[in-house]
């Protein structure tokens, strides 16, 4: 009697399992609405894409076959994804803009010079140049060569700004790089005034935080005085090693991701959503890879 109750049993069990419904897995988040989001949204994505990342609007061919590109891959997270790549990298040529890739740097360095040294025009920052290169010329007349090295130091380090543009585009410097020649010039100097102004506009601009106290005396002795002090995880004595480490500090990249969710989607990231990006971001520095993360949410797209 036991024996076929226990079989009862076993098989009512088998009946009510066999009675539920598979999990469905969607993969990449991609819910299925996404096939019924109307043309006017769909487009309005594709149009804030090219202001963000190109600085214009696109061409109605350019709408056209993008909407549908989007539209032929039900508007998946990866067809987003790929979109973004596409104008972010592809070289191929395009009128008005020489191509998509070089559209994007132009754009990034832009607006790093807004971030950084107020928007500063390259036609600005090449009278500068000129005026600390004649000033060179006038030390070294005189045979005030030390004033003179000064001058010519000034000079390199706001020409490093000026060919940084397409030095990041070629590959061969990273984001943290042109961001630490935008703070390490006579542009950036002039915007603040004197050290003081230096310390907190660097913590800020960069890490989005101002100094603590400890920082900040520590930093301004590493300036004004050019010795060795530990601030922020390493030992530097003067104002070029500060600028490397800074930009070169875990809180920088986090501060990267600040901006990008002001600029992008005018908030503050989460706690948890700047861990989530950091866990790759730190390690392989792709700027890019971060940027599309953020762009291709329903959330940038307004999509939700």
């Amino acid at each position: 009697m036991i024996h076929n109750n226990s079989l009862y049993i076993f098989l009512f069990l088998i009946g009510l399992l066999s009675c539920k419904k598979d999990v469905e897995i969607i993969n990449d988040n991609d819910a299925p609405y996404y096939t019924e989001i109307p043309t006017l949204l769909l487009e309005n994505y594709v149009n804030r894409l090219y202001i963000d990342l190109l600085g214009r609007e696109p061409l109605d061919a350019e709408m056209e076959n993008d909407v549908q590109f989007l539209r032929d891959k039900d508007i998946t997270l990866e067809s987003r994804g790929d979109l973004i790549i596409k104008l972010q990298s592809d070289t191929s040529f395009i009128e008005g803009d020489s191509s998509y890739k070089f559209a994007y740097y132009h754009r990034m360095y832009d607006m790093i010079k807004v971030r950084l040294i107020e928007g500063a025009s390259n036609n600005f920052i090449g009278a500068e140049l000129s005026n600390h290169y004649s000033d060179y010329l006038v030390d070294s007349v005189n045979g005030n060569m030390l004033d003179a090295n000064k001058k010519l130091i000034n000079y390199h380090k706001l020409n490093n700004v000026l060919i940084s543009e397409l030095e990041y585009y070629n590959g061969l410097i990273e984001l943290n790089e042109m961001h630490r020649r935008m703070i390490f010039n006579s542009v950036y100097d002039n915007i603040n005034m004197n050290t003081f102004n230096f310390i907190n506009a660097a913590f800020d601009n960069l890490l989005f935080r101002y100094p603590t106290q400890y920082e900040f005396d520590e930093v301004y002795k590493i300036i004004e005085d050019n010795t060795a002090q530990i601030v922020l995880g390493g030992s530097v004595n003067n104002k070029g090693d500060f600028t490397h480490l800074i930009c070169n500090t875990k809180e920088f990249y986090e501060g990267t991701i600040v901006w990008c969710y002001g600029t992008l989607l005018a908030r503050n990231p989460t706690t948890e959503e700047t861990a989530v990006l950091m866990e790759t971001y730190f390690l392989d520095k792709d700027f890019q890879k971060m940027q599309r993360a953020i762009m291709k949410s329903d959330e940038y797209a307004h999509f939700n």
